[in-house]
């Protein structure tokens, strides 16, 4: 049985084309070769709880400056940065931060999204 999607109302403001895959206890979505967000639930790790933005560490300043509430991301506790920055579900604005996340990747922002060799295929 499959893992409902958490944060689902970001699926409203995605592409249609959007391929959702579950893995690691967590929802990766790619569009087209692209990994674009992770959506993070979890028990075990509710620090990681939020939507993790696949991005490159040049793009951070500018990303932050728009979207405020996006913070870097740590794996585990490591103090070096990752490509990764993290939308905290328990952030202020965390819904409409989500929602502008989702617009950047819909209007094409490649700031947003890194290539992957595991991006499942499109449906279209």
């Amino acid at each position: 049985m499959a893992k409902a999607v958490p944060y689902n109302f970001v699926l409203d403001y995605l592409p249609d084309s959007i391929v959702i895959k579950y893995m690691f206890g967590w929802h990766y979505v790619y569009w087209g070769k692209k990994l674009m967000i992770i959506l993070s639930k979890s028990l075990k790790r509710p620090e990681w709880d939020g939507i993790w933005i696949a991005t490159e560490r040049e793009h951070h300043e500018g990303l932050f400056n728009e979207v405020p509430e996006l913070q870097p991301f740590f794996m585990d506790s490591v103090e070096r940065e990752s490509n990764w920055l993290l939308l905290p579900a328990e952030a202020e604005d965390f819904e409409t931060s989500a929602i502008k996340i989702c617009e950047m990747i819909s209007h094409g922002d490649t700031r947003v999204g890194r290539i992957t060799k595991k991006a499942p295929l499109n449906r279209d």
